[in-house]
């Protein structure tokens, strides 16, 4: 018997709708490109052949269209890896759950997810403008904590190194470490792209070690975050939501990663707020290679 699944746990509308994205079943793509602002949705989609479907609730805007003969959502998640709780979820409902008899459908449908951001750079060779794709995402938010699984799909070994280095204060949630998808990100990253660890922050301010009136826990956090080197890798780059994208996803057997521009780099105390013609450049990158 396939898992039912209660009113109060899957929350449908009465048009047939995922309670917070309000998209149906049938307008759900199984490639699906992630944003944060909702604005650069239409962005996206501007590349986009056809449209067949453009849906709006709260910070969640949808475009499901063609682009060069393959159908893709395009999904705005707000910011923060609470949000992505809410859209990694719903849309695997959407292709994973039986709306009718609100039973697991007996036949698995993996979707593809590939986030395309705005980052922080933190190290010398990832100045303003730079791709970075994540190989790996250290996740400060604790999301994936609530889960069962979480230790088989995580990097533990990596943990504990992190840790250690960075002397973890228990006051702090759990950090976890998750690999995206490595032939997803062979793909989307090709030989263009900087590969490295990602670090998915809970806040934008005092999480990313800014500190405006209110003083920061420990005022070295991104000297050590600089410094952390495992095997080749070094850590690349804050931003907000790639730790819970790779993580729901490979709990429930989906393909995901992350590829962001950098847009402030915190080595150099260089940013640049007027990005979003130059992240055009991005977007066809991911769009040609999904």
């Amino acid at each position: 018997m396939m898992k039912y699944f209660a009113e109060s746990e899957l929350i449908i509308n009465p048009d047939g709708s995922i309670f917070h994205l309000h998209v149906k079943p049938e307008q759900l793509a199984d490639k699906i490109i992630l944003v944060g602002d909702p604005g650069r949705v239409a962005l996206v989609a501007s590349h986009f052949e056809t449209k067949e479907c453009e849906v709006e609730s709260r910070e969640f805007k949808t475009i499901t269209g063609t682009y060069k003969g393959k159908r893709i959502t395009v999904q705005s998640t707000g910011i923060g890896c609470d949000n992505i709780d809410i859209v990694v979820n719903e849309m695997d409902a959407l292709a994973n759950i039986d709306f009718k008899t609100r039973h697991e459908k007996e036949t698995f449908k993996q979707l593809t997810f590939v986030r395309i951001g705005t980052c922080g750079g933190l190290q010398p060779y990832t100045p303003v403008g730079t791709f970075v794709a994540s190989v790996k995402s250290i996740g400060f938010d604790g999301l994936l904590n609530f889960y069962a699984g979480r230790n088989d799909v995580c990097n533990l070994e990596l943990e504990e190194a992190f840790k250690k280095h960075m002397n973890w204060s228990p006051l702090l949630s759990a950090p976890y470490v998750i690999d995206g998808d490595k032939e997803l990100v062979d793909r989307i990253a090709g030989e263009d792209m900087v590969r490295g660890i990602t670090i998915a922050c809970g806040g934008f301010f005092g999480p990313q070690g800014r500190e405006l009136r209110i003083p920061l826990a420990d005022p070295h956090q991104n000297e050590k975050v600089e410094s952390f080197v495992y095997g080749d890798l070094r850590i690349t780059n804050f931003e907000m939501e790639s730790s819970a994208l790779a993580g729901l996803s490979a709990l429930m057997g989906h393909k995901a990663m992350t590829c962001c521009m950098v847009i402030a780099n915190r080595v150099a105390k260089e940013a640049n707020a007027n990005y979003k013609n130059s992240i055009d450049n991005l977007i066809i990158e991911v769009l040609d290679r999904i």
